[in-house]
């Protein structure tokens, strides 16, 4: 069976040395090119064609979410899996959601990062098991507020919008010319679909939904 080629980026360049070192150990896998940001790796990938890309999130020029992005937009076809030490979920939720193929922490042992480069290889998503039950967790929220986000009228969202970047009633009244009580009574239903009571909770939900930008 022909070796399976790997592109390493990561801005450490002990981290792809150490990577390159453990993984060649067995014959089975070949690092073919390496990158030290984001930009570089786009670069290379315009001449190499890995069969995985082992991808850093921690990078300057472009981070390796902003990398995973770019690769989709341009249909680049190449199987990322992201390497990492950020096991918080929403960085795991992000990279799903853009169409990552794998995610593994930088402290898993070398028999997992080799277990998921093969199956990352051969078509499968993998994600590291110890995250799953956190993922399924994110995953069943975020249904949840879609399902909230669904119930709201476009005139709720506009006031939810305004009112999470610190608008008043009397504000946000005059910036959609409505009168005050129609937004009292907007907000009050936006409340009861979100589920919270106040303000402050709104504007997270509104935040953690992407309906605004910080």
């Amino acid at each position: 069976m022909a070796a399976i080629k790997i592109m390493i980026t990561d801005d450490h360049s002990m981290i792809r040395e150490g990577l390159k070192n453990l993984l060649e150990l067995d014959g089975d896998i070949k690092v073919i090119a390496e990158a030290e940001n984001g930009q570089e790796c786009l670069d290379k990938l315009s001449t190499v064609k890995p069969d995985v890309l082992l991808l850093d999130i921690n990078m300057p020029v472009m981070n390796g979410l902003e990398v995973l992005a770019a690769l989709k937009e341009r249909r680049i076809r190449v199987k990322v899996l992201v390497l990492t030490v950020h096991n918080e979920v929403e960085y795991l939720m992000k990279a799903v959601d853009i169409g990552v193929d794998g995610y593994v922490l930088k402290d898993s042992e070398s028999a997992e990062l080799k277990k998921a480069i093969f199956a990352v290889a051969s078509g499968e998503n993998y994600i590291q098991p110890s995250l799953i039950p956190a993922l399924n967790s994110k995953m069943i929220e975020k249904n949840d507020d879609e399902a909230r986000i669904d119930e709201l009228t476009r005139r709720e969202i506009e006031v939810l919008k305004l009112l999470s970047v610190g608008m008043y009633n009397k504000e946000i009244a005059e910036k959609l010319d409505i009168s005050e009580r129609t937004v009292k009574n907007h907000v009050s239903n936006i409340f009861k679909k979100l589920e919270v009571t106040d303000r402050t909770q709104a504007a997270v939900f509104a935040i953690r939904n992407n309906l605004v930008k910080i």
